[in-house]
């Protein structure tokens, strides 16, 4: 729920989620338009549907309890590296080099960079797990206070290096803080495909709460409040993405 989504956002969600769907059985049951709904709008809706194919496989090929080994971990329905070595640090405190956004950048700043690169590379792996201690329960609490330090101290812009631990290791501040020439601004959110498929979903969604039933396509265009050239691209990719479906009265979420 917080991949690009702030924390502030989620908490509401993620507790009303939770409050309905307590284990992973109950969410295995949940209807694909029950699941979008309480997605709302936290972006990218795949990932809800998901996560309740997820709680499916959970229940089909382990009892109903998440695994605990980052094999089959890796094996469920949108769970990649950083997901399973979260659940492996964080839920059952397993030793695991963990690498989210925060720590990429606090180890990156150790090294004397400002930024990280786009995606880990394998010495940047190779750093990190030299680091993490070699017990469980040392290995947690490594993952989490670097995690922390990344996201209060050590931050991507205006970082608290007087109030930092590791001030006196970090190679970027003794530096004097260069930037890093490849940094590449990230992407706005108006006008993008992604807008416009948060358009659509919006109005759907707030058709399926007034129990409206199927929205025409041209009814559905209208309430998006977007151009042919956006509208039809971005209906179609949901189609293809199963987030949306048609039926002989128009358009709506998936039942």
């Amino acid at each position: 729920m917080s991949q690009q989504t702030p924390v502030s956002r989620v908490i509401p969600a993620w507790t009303a989620w939770l409050e309905r769907w307590a284990t992973p059985e109950d969410l295995a049951g949940a209807s694909t338009a029950e699941v979008l709904l309480a997605w709302n709008r936290l972006g990218y809706p795949r990932r809800a549907l998901r996560l309740r194919d997820c709680a499916a496989a959970i229940c089909e090929k382990h009892g109903g309890q998440v695994p605990r080994t980052r094999e089959e971990l890796l094996a469920l329905p949108g769970i990649g590296e950083y997901t399973a070595d979260a659940i492996l640090t964080f839920a059952y405190h397993r030793h695991c080099t963990l690498l989210d956004t925060n720590i990429r950048r606090v180890l990156a700043r150790l090294q004397g960079y400002a930024y990280p690169p786009p995606s880990p590379r394998k010495s940047e792996r190779e750093y990190a797990a030299s680091l993490v201690p070699s017990d469980d329960e040392s290995a947690s609490q490594w993952n989490g206070a670097i995690m922390e330090l990344g996201s209060l101290v050590c931050t991507a812009s205006k970082p608290r290096c007087e109030q930092c631990p590791l001030a006196s290791w970090c190679s970027w501040l003794e530096q004097g803080k260069p930037e890093n020439v490849q940094r590449k601004g990230s992407q706005g959110y108006k006008g993008t495909h992604r807008e416009a498929r948060g358009k659509i979903m919006a109005a759907l969604r707030n058709a399926e709460q007034e129990s409206s039933g199927a929205v025409t396509l041209t009814s559905l265009r209208e309430l998006s409040g977007l151009p042919e050239e956006r509208f039809s691209p971005a209906l179609s990719s949901l189609l293809n993405d199963s987030l949306v479906e048609k039926t002989s009265k128009g358009y709506r979420l998936p039942h």
